[in-house]
């Protein structure tokens, strides 16, 4: 089908830099010192500044009762009926006692409620952070440390001791990140997890998530691994001791786990039916905790239960400022991966209802929940992506939702919770496996990514691989150092191409990929699909000269050779032709030879006879030499054509600096060179659509002087085309070339 073809006509005149800003009337943006305004002391500043860090303050007044609370009312109670089986559960994938789910699923959740800008995500326990928090707990506090010597039983009170203090001071180490990013603006580091490196690293810790678990679903006693391999080797040993698996634990766990499956089923296929989904994790626990203490489950079969759960909360308990140093890695690594599973999730929510949530707002937010979290013994905690599409489907409109879970938390914690004493904990084990259904759906991003984009699967796979197999924090390191020499590596070799003029416009493309586009005669056109740097810079400049069709690099030092072969030739005719003169002058003759002397005046010259073969060498060499210095001072005497070398096929080259998003020294130098080095082949160099950032740049590295103006740096390459067909370096100009443009 034929593109319908509408005339436009836009006459001006060809622009080039310096033309531009004087038309523009440029001037450089004088920097605003920010400093300032951060030290500027009023009532309108003050009160900017706590609305800013106490959102609550903000939005709480304007809060419409009558429309919204009832939902954020049933949206907190479903929030709050997942939030203690998992909380239970994850502080069991924690290696703590479970109470400290319950504990960290209140303080956090009411801070981030004063102090956080999302309106949907539930925050408070989550499988990954759990995991990571307990990599930690058992490589910095193993079961080998707290061996018995009589029975060599492991003292479980001063084991969960040592944990809940590594956990919570952990989590202060990690709120103090956070909130030092927050404050110093630094939000954007989570710009570096690209979206395939989280879903790598979420799948892997899904993964390990799941292999953690399997001790408790067989009954099984496995060794503390920690490091690189670990969970390998953990699975190893499973494997290795499924024989001695206790057969009510695998019953009990076999159950709940189909329970909890056929749950989830009915909630999906009655969603639209039902007003709230059914609590099939508290439904579960209810229901596990009424049979293991009716039959015994303890007693008659050996399942292993969650055992005491004081009632009541706990006083605030200064961490240990000298495991930070042991934790610092950890933390910063926790603190990171938290906040982009927060902000992704966020920012979700916020596009989809209309709202906006600020980045450094979040990281504050999320530090203090964790930092004041951690005085009350609580681990570190992120958000959950269960709970949060359940706040949202439930009606959940503000943060009032999760106030309210807390609050239910709350009444758990000090009247309700020691009733789960007897809870299996196969049970919550089957509970974590069964939600990391959505992370372990993941993998289907291998084959969509497959069909989108290979280097974003690769970093999948990479990021999957290294957590794997160097455990979370390392892995998490690993995958973005790749991820960042990736990008490195593909600014290293990005597409160039010459580019032709579509016919009747002034658009011009790849001739490579378009077929009508033409390249215009005697102009080339040269276009990099990345900025240059120092990475590129050569490989730049390697595949213009490449692109040009002709060895520039040869073709200079060709011409080089024979202007030097040709100044010792003068020289050497110069010297014989001074000799030749003192010997005619010793001998009293008038012989002169200079570079005007014509071949009649040399046979004119009244000379002897018997020296007629002396003046015919001497008229040969007087030839030469007039010859020789006519050349040297003609102007065209050192050009390609003079001295018989081949000539490009195009007078001049424009260079598509459109791509550039800075320069630096290596930049600049690498330009300048091949202005060089094409001026030496007769070719005049162009540049064309540079940034205003980047012409500024220029300047400050001094890169115009006398042969290199802001006049050889044209608005649009249109501009430079038309530009030098009109002024051409050598040769006169097509009048059809340009009519045709």
């Amino acid at each position: 089908m034929e593109l319908r073809r509408r005339d436009y006509h836009v006459e001006r005149p060809l622009l080039n830099q310096k033309q531009l800003e004087e038309l523009g009337r440029w001037s450089s943006v004088t920097g605003t010192h920010q400093w300032r305004t951060w030290l500027q002391c009023s009532h309108a500043r003050a009160r900017a500044l706590l609305l800013q860090y106490l959102p609550v303050l903000a939005w709480l007044p304007r809060y419409p009762v009558r429309d919204w609370l009832l939902g954020d009312l049933l949206s907190g109670l479903s929030v709050a009926i997942m939030q203690l089986p998992q909380g239970l559960a994850y502080a069991l994938l924690a290696g703590l006692p479970p109470v400290f789910g319950l504990y960290s699923s209140f303080y956090p959740v009411f801070i981030y409620f004063l102090f956080g800008t999302s309106r949907h995500i539930s925050v408070g326990t989550f499988a990954v952070m759990s995991v990571m928090v307990g990599s930690v707990t058992e490589s910095l506090a193993p079961d080998e440390d707290f061996l018995q010597d009589l029975n060599s039983t492991v003292n479980e009170t001063a084991r969960d001791a040592a944990r809940v203090q590594l956990a919570s001071a952990l989590s202060v180490l990690v709120g103090l990140f956070q909130v030092g990013l927050g404050l110093v603006h630094f939000g954007f580091v989570v710009t570096y997890l690209s979206e395939p490196l989280v879903h790598g690293y979420t799948t892997a810790a899904s993964v390990q998530v799941f292999i953690s678990q399997l001790k408790y679903v067989f009954g099984l006693q496995l060794s503390s691994r920690s490091g690189p391999l670990s969970i390998i080797y953990t699975l190893l040993e499973v494997c290795w001791k499924l024989p001695q698996s206790v057969v009510g634990t695998m019953v009990t766990a076999l159950v709940a786990g189909v329970v909890l499956v056929v749950v989830k089923l009915l909630n999906d296929k009655l969603q639209q039916h039902l007003p709230l989904p059914i609590p099939g994790e508290l439904l579960t626990l209810i229901g596990a905790t009424g049979i293991s203490y009716g039959v015994g489950l303890k007693h008659r079969f050996g399942v292993d239960v969650v055992g005491d759960i004081p009632a009541g909360l706990i006083p605030p308990v200064a961490p240990n400022s000298q495991l930070f140093a042991k934790l610092v890695g950890n933390a910063f690594a926790i603190a990171v991966v938290g906040f982009a599973i927060a902000i992704s999730l966020g920012k979700i929510f916020a596009l989809r209802h209309g709202y906006r949530v600020d980045s450094n707002q979040e990281l504050v937010a999320l530090g203090l929940s964790n930092l004041i979290g951690g005085v009350f013994q609580c681990f570190p905690v992120s958000c959950s992506m269960s709970r949060s599409l359940v706040q949202e489907s439930t009606g959940g409109n503000t943060q009032v939702a999760g106030a309210v879970s807390s609050l239910f938390i709350l009444i758990i914690i000090v009247k309700l919770g020691e009733l789960f004493q007897d809870l299996p904990k196969a049970v919550l084990a089957a509970a974590i496996i069964v939600n990391l259904k959505g992370m372990l759906m993941q993998f289907t991003d291998i084959c969509s990514l497959w069909k989108a984009n290979r280097m974003d699967l690769l970093i999948w796979l990479v990021t999957f691989v290294a957590t794997i197999l160097l455990n979370l924090d390392l892995g998490l390191a690993a995958a973005v150092a790749f991820s960042l020499l990736l990008v490195v590596f593909r600014t290293q070799l990005p597409h160039y191409s010459i580019l032709g003029q579509v016919p009747d416009t002034d658009i011009y493309r790849d001739v490579a990929e378009y077929s009508e586009a033409r390249e215009v005669p005697g102009v080339k056109v040269f276009r990099s699909s990345a900025t240059v740097y120092f990475a590129n810079a050569e490989l730049y400049s390697d595949t213009l000269k490449q692109k040009c069709g002709i060895d520039v690099d040869r073709l200079i030092s060709r011409k080089k050779k024979l202007l030097k072969k040709k100044e010792l030739k003068l020289k050497r005719l110069l010297k014989e032709e001074k000799l030749q003169r003192q010997a005619a002058a010793s001998k009293g003759t008038s012989v002169s030879i200079n570079a005007n002397t014509s071949i009649r005046d040399i046979e004119s010259n009244n000379m002897e006879g018997s020296k007629a073969k002396q003046v015919s060498a001497g008229k040969e060499l007087e030839d030469t030499a007039a010859s020789g210095q006519e050349d040297a001072k003609a102007p065209d005497g050192s050009t390609l054509k003079a001295l018989g070398l081949p000539q490009p096929d195009f007078h001049s080259l424009v260079l598509d600096l459109g791509a550039l998003s800075f320069v630096d020294t290596v930049c600049l130098k690498s330009l300048k060179n091949i202005f060089r080095d094409f001026r030496e082949i007769e070719v005049e160099v162009y540049m064309a659509a540079c940034h205003t950032p980047v012409v500024t740049q220029l300047e400050a590295g001094h890169f115009f002087d006398a042969s290199i103006t802001k006049q050889h740096l044209f608005a649009s390459v249109h501009d430079a085309v038309v530009f030098a067909l009109q002024h051409p370096r050598s040769g006169p100009v097509s009048p059809v070339s340009v009519t045709q443009l």
